[in-house]
């Protein structure tokens, strides 16, 4: 099971991943649309030396031609570096682009994924991951549970090395039945994270042991018994 955060803000990534046990950061046009206009390379750069190499680094092409967007791929793995998995929306085109990079031994992350034929053709054309996009087949009434399911069925089935990466979730009930359904991994914004664990009852009972704690043993900690 791996967690990724679904962000480019630098600011976040710094400061949640003290916190939680990530494995990589997930991007695409609009979630940089909120960076407002960044150095491109540079601010991917930098979010790479931030994770480490140890941790998968995804960023979108944004063509709509099998040519331009293996093109942006080459260029996004050359001047970032060749760890970055190519995220390509699973179109035609897109297809069409998988296989090209994949042929260069690219990494890729088949995104947009609202069907089970979509999942299907990224898995055979090569794809390291796909990423159904949960709340979103939820809004068209696609039984997003059933088709990431139907999903790691054929990739036991047929032995792909295929990873589901299952992306937009409006809360974290969704991102439990992602994994629940046989994801591999999810990507969160960091926030949603942060709010769930921050609910009140979480900090009711942690002020509970706290004051019980010190009802039995005042100011002192474990560390000084």
């Amino acid at each position: 099971m791996e967690f990724l955060f679904d962000t480019a803000n630098i600011e976040e990534i710094k400061e949640y991943s003290h916190f939680y046990p990530i494995t990589g950061v997930t991007s695409n046009p609009s979630i940089l649309k909120k960076e407002g206009k960044i150095d491109f390379f540079r601010h991917f750069r930098e979010i790479r030396e931030l994770i480490g190499e140890d941790k998968t680094l995804h960023i979108q092409v944004t063509a709509k031609d099998a040519e331009t967007m293996a093109a942006e791929g080459r260029t996004i793995r050359e001047k970032i570096d060749h760890k970055v998995f190519i995220k390509i929306p699973t179109t035609e085109e897109g297809l069409k682009a998988m296989r090209m990079l994949k042929a260069e031994g690219a990494g890729i992350t088949a995104t947009a994924i609202y069907t089970k034929i979509q999942g299907y053709l990224a898995m055979e054309a090569g794809a390291d991951f796909i990423a159904p996009y949960f709340n979103r087949m939820e809004n068209m009434d696609i039984d997003s549970k059933n088709t990431i399911s139907c999903f790691a069925k054929q990739i036991e089935r047929y032995g792909y090395k295929t990873k589901i990466l299952a992306a937009s979730f409006k809360n974290i009930a969704q991102v439990n039945a992602a994994f629940e359904a046989g994801a591999q991994a999810a990507t969160v914004q960091p926030g949603l994270l942060h709010d769930v664990l921050g609910m009140a009852a979480i900090g009711k009972a942690v002020d509970d042991f706290d004051t019980d704690w010190r009802a039995a043993f005042g100011d002192l900690d474990i560390t000084q018994l």
